[in-house]
């Protein structure tokens, strides 16, 4: 069986917030502009992926009793 490579999800995130704040000073040049949204848009769809990864584990682990079933996510009314 493969090792399966660790997603650095918060790595990611932060480096995602960075890219984002740079944009958002305006001192980039057009082309330096373009690659900082290519990565960004890149970081976002990795991101993405590992939350569904660990969407996808957490039903899997919901157990009702004794009996795993897997129970759609609800989130709190504060989260958008």
């Amino acid at each position: 069986m493969a090792a399966t490579k660790s997603f650095p999800f918060e790595e990611s995130l932060a480096r995602l917030e960075s890219l984002v704040q740079k944009m958002e000073d305006g001192d980039l040049s057009l082309e330096d502009s373009l690659k900082t949204f290519e990565e960004g848009i890149k970081l976002t769809r990795e991101c993405q992926q590992a939350l569904k990864k660990a969407e996808q584990k957490v039903k899997v682990l919901i157990e009702n009793n004794g009996i795993l079933e897997a129970e759609a996510f609800q989130p709190d009314e504060q989260d958008p």
